[in-house]
């Protein structure tokens, strides 16, 4: 396992924009990939993190949801889609890794029922609810091209490309 550059808003906003491609097979070398995607995701430290936000422009995100002082609870979600949304939908503080120290309510369906294929390539469907549904959802948003501040206000938005660039400059 290796950790891998995490792309941010400032430089990498193109990358970060592209929808991700179907992944034709699991095998060992995306496993591999899903292996330096949590080890980079735990180094940041996040809760999820999409492929597309190391560079890698396939449909995979890993998850991990465990609180502190629980032992380690790796998801991985190959191909993953939303078969169904409650109307029902509330607002979450959200943060990302590809957006560092920004967090802003957004409004996303509090229950969802999704299906992807697991670490070996085996079909999951299963219902998320909460936290987890508002984090499958953010990272598939990833997926897809969007970031969780395209669902905020365009001065929100701007205001934290802007705060992320200052951020980058600063640490250069």
């Amino acid at each position: 396992m290796s950790l891998r550059r995490i792309l941010t808003v400032d430089a990498d906003m193109a990358v970060l924009k592209q929808v991700s491609e179907p992944v034709a097979v699991v095998d060992d070398d995306l496993r591999r990939l899903m292996d330096d995607m949590l080890e980079t995701m735990y180094a940041a430290p996040g809760i999820g993190l999409a492929a597309i936000q190391i560079g890698v422009a396939k449909r995979v995100i890993v998850m991990d949801l465990a609180g502190k002082g629980q032992p380690p609870a790796p998801r991985y979600f190959v191909n993953p889609e939303i078969l169904w949304s409650s109307e029902e939908t509330g607002p979450w503080e959200e943060g990302c890794l590809s957006v560092p120290d920004i967090y802003d309510d957004v409004e996303r369906p509090i229950h969802v029922r999704l299906r992807y294929l697991d670490y070996h390539g085996a079909v999951v469907e299963e219902e998320a609810e909460e936290l987890y549904a508002v984090c499958i959802q953010h990272e598939m948003d990833h997926l897809n091209g969007v970031l969780f501040i395209d669902h905020l206000s365009r001065l929100k938005r701007e205001r934290a490309v802007s705060k992320v660039k200052k951020a980058a400059r600063a640490e250069a």
